[in-house]
């Protein structure tokens, strides 16, 4: 019963997705780097990564990430023994993202992998996600 005669490249049921369960992974490499970045200096106890979005580029939206410290109005997550915080208005944006750590010919940085993305700008550095809006108008 899970084939789709109209689709069969949709066989899998709603139940065989994935569907993320976390708001923000972290790959061993990115879990690895921050470790390394944040020490044991006592001073920067208090510091996590945090992923935000702001608005810009040339496709609506772009990443920030930065160590900082905990607000009151932030989420908190935990992955591979690592903090992450996201702000409330982000959270809608990056929920289900898993952060990666890459270095090749053109430098070394985070990379954050986002399933809601429905574009990106040609350089990468910023990207579109589906308006809510156009869930609801019915094809």
């Amino acid at each position: 019963m899970g084939e789709s005669l109209i689709f069969p490249e949709m066989s899998d049921s709603v139940e065989d997705r994935e569907v993320p369960t976390a708001a923000i992974t972290l790959t061993e490499a990115a879990a690895s780097k921050i470790a390394e970045l944040v020490g044991d200096d006592p001073e920067s106890a208090e510091q996590a990564l945090r992923v935000a979005v702001r608005g810009g580029g040339c496709s609506g939206f772009q990443y920030a990430l930065a160590f900082d410290a905990k607000t009151d109005e932030d989420h908190v997550f935990e992955d591979r023994g690592v903090s992450v915080i996201v702000d409330k208005v982000s959270m809608q944006f990056v929920f289900g993202s898993e952060v990666d750590y890459v270095e090749g010919l053109t430098g070394a940085g985070f990379q954050v992998n986002n399933p809601n993305v429905v574009a990106a700008c040609g350089c990468g550095s910023s990207f579109q996600v589906k308006d809510e809006s156009e869930e609801s108008v019915p094809a």
